[in-house]
This record gives C-alpha cells, structure tokens and sequence, in this order.
C-alpha cells in the first residue's frame, strides 16, 4: 500500500514593486480554494446535514492551520439540497458556477446518484461523506468516486451477523425506506443472511418513503407477524428514525428493534430517549472509544467540534471532517487539484493522519471500516454496551 500523509507546508509569494508581470499569477496563488459542501440543511436530515457541513468547516479550519492545500487556504461553499434530487442537481450545477475545486456531497443516496454526472461532466471531484448506496461506486456516474461511510455492501454482514449469531433470530422482519438507500440495504442483509447457512424467514416487509413520521399502520402490520426481530432502514435521523423506534415501543411489538447501520445517532437519543432502551445497532465511529480515542487528529478535532456545539461529534460530522482531510491530504501529496491526480492518490491508497486514523480504500474508492456492534442499555441517557 502506499501511504501518504498531510505535511505542514508555508507558502510566500514576494514580488517586486512595479512587476506588473508577476501581479497575476502571485494573485492567482494567494487566493483561496473553494470546497463545495451540498448536504440536506432543511427538512427531515436537516440537523444532521448541518453538523456534517459545520464538522467540514472545523477541519478546514485544522486543514489551514497546517498551511492549507498547496500553501493557500480553503473556504467552504454550503449548499441545501433538501433530500431531493432535483434540488441537488440544481446545487450541483451552481456549485460548477462557483468553479469549486471538490465537492463533499451526500446524506440521501439518490441524491448523490443524481448529483455525480453534473459534477463529472464539469471535471471536479466529488467525494461521498455519508450516502451508502452501492451504484455510487459503479463509475457510472462518477468514475472517480471515493466514499468516506460505509457502504450497503459492508454494513450487510454486520447487520446479518447481529441477527443470525448476535440475536439468534429466526422470524425476521424489514422496515425499509423505500429509495436506492432502503431497498439496496435491505437486499444485501438478506443476501448475507442466506450465506450465513442458518434457518430464517422473512415474516414482513414494510416499506415507507423518505419523509414519513407517520408509521402506525405499519407497524400494526410488523406485530401481527410475530417477528423475532425488526431491521428498521431509515436515514431520516432527525424525525423518521425516532419517530419509528417510538411509535415501535407504543405498538408493543416484542421483538428486536435491530437500528441499520450508522443509523442510530445522537439526533435519535434526543428524540426517542428511553425508548431507545434494547435496540442493537452498530457503527464505525464513536468519538471517546478505541481506536478513536486514541488518534490524535480525532482528539483535535472532537475538542474544536465541542467548543463550537458543547457536544461531541457524531458520526455523520467525523466523515464530513475526514472526507475534506483525506482530499486535502492527497491535493498536497500530487501537488494538484487535478480531479484525476488527486483521485488515484486515494483510490487503492491508504491516507493518513486524519480524523479517522490511516484510511485504507479499496480500488473503487471504497474507504474500508471495522463495525463496532452494541446495544442500548439505557435510552435517556444514552448510555450503550459493546457486543463482542
């Protein structure tokens, strides 16, 4: 593997009074890089999108601190996607006009989906924070894709150890959001189920679209099939998935509430509190376990994102952070913003020193994550226990 790292690097320009001939290009090379973000700011992804964009900002602020990207430093662009694809193809393209040098995109899949030929047909980078969807990595709409968050295809054998050899469950029931995200998730979980050899059926499957809060009916549907456990599939962490884990204890449904992966955040505690009690989910990042705590580029970056919010980052903001840091590190490493140069320092490389520690990627710009799995033993104060 290659390894690169980000370096502290200074930058001066001198000029001679009256050299009109070097005027242009010293201006050219003080002026700031601009870092498109396009995430949802509004709307049911809203607080989380905008913790994603406010963690962006703090890494650029590190990023700067150490001498910026090849000596200049970077500001970031935010846009508002609204969870809808049409609204970030409309951001996408301004973003284009803005003449950024990156894009950090992505909390709905189909929204990325939409966003990647925009950006591709321009010639800029785009990079993936949180959007899990497998066809992001196809090269169809981005051939250069890289992705910070875990994928479907990961997070399917996580999801399936959990419910086979963790919960030991064998009528198994779906909620599933119902788009390139939800649908994809859940067809890798039962894909992985059948590899795992143990008896299981699928007793329910209820899907919903993006923005409902409303999940009664379904729910009435989940109980009357008696299942041992409940994948509940929802990226709407600030009003769907609380909404769900609520209205899921009020119906009395016995069995498992099993949160997908990286699903359970922060913004779901606040809400759902001590109903939140029982559920098992896993994640690839919590701010104060190992080997975060530890990385002392998570530890930098944890305090400043405190100082600004009086809460620790969650992992939406961690990926947000790394996914600037990982371009900023490789832009300095090829001393270039070209899209491709910067790319291949990433795809099939290992980048380190940041946030998340030393960064492996696969071939297709995949970043690779260990899962971490655990339960909620106490919902009000948010309080969990590793599974081992």
């Amino acid at each position: 593997m290659t390894r690169i790292k980000l370096g502290r690097r200074q930058f001066t320009i001198t000029a001679a009074a009256g050299a009109a001939s070097l005027a242009a290009p010293a201006l050219a090379q003080s002026e700031p890089i601009k870092v498109g973000a396009i995430f949802p700011l509004s709307g049911p992804a809203g607080p989380n999108g905008q913790a994603v964009v406010s963690a962006i900002k703090i890494a650029a602020e590190m990023v700067n601190a150490k001498g910026g990207v090849l000596g200049r430093k970077i500001v970031v662009i935010a846009k508002d996607d609204e969870s809808t694809p049409a609204v970030g193809v409309t951001r996408a393209n301004e973003m284009v006009a803005e003449k950024v040098a990156v894009v950090i995109e992505g909390w709905n899949s189909p929204v990325t989906l939409a966003e990647q030929p925009v950006l591709a047909r321009a010639n800029i980078l785009d990079i993936t924070a949180v959007s899990k969807a497998d066809p992001i990595l196809s090269g169809q709409g981005n051939p250069y894709a890289i992705r910070l968050n875990s994928s479907n295809g990961q997070d399917g054998a996580v999801i399936a150890e959990i419910l086979l050899n963790k919960l030991d469950a064998k009528r198994i029931g779906f909620l599933t959001q119902n788009d390139a995200y939800g649908n994809g998730a859940q067809a890798v979980i039962e894909a992985e189920l059948k590899k795992l050899g143990k008896p299981w059926e699928k007793v329910v499957v209820e899907q919903f679209p993006f923005k409902q809060t409303d999940f009664r009916v379904s729910l009435a549907n989940v109980k009357q099939a008696k299942p041992d456990a409940v994948v509940g599939i929802n990226a709407a962490e600030s009003s769907g998935m609380p909404a769900l884990i609520q209205q899921y204890r009020q119906a009395g449904i016995d069995g498992t509430f099993v949160g997908a992966v990286g699903t359970i955040l922060p913004t779901v505690f606040r809400i759902a509190g001590a109903d939140m009690t029982g559920v098992v989910s896993a994640d690839i990042y919590f701010p104060d376990l190992p080997p975060f705590d530890k990385i002392k580029e998570n530890l930098e970056f944890v305090e400043a994102y405190k100082q600004e919010h009086k809460e620790a980052p969650d992992k939406g903001a961690a990926l947000g952070a790394a996914s600037l840091e990982v371009w900023a590190t490789a832009a300095n490493a090829v001393k270039s913003l070209d899209r491709k140069a910067v790319a291949e320092a990433i795809r099939g490389k290992t980048v380190g020193g940041t946030i998340l520690g030393d960064v492996t990627f696969e071939a297709n710009g995949q970043a690779k994550h260990k899962a971490t799995i655990f339960k909620v033993t106490d919902g009000k104060t948010a309080k969990i226990e590793v599974l081992k």
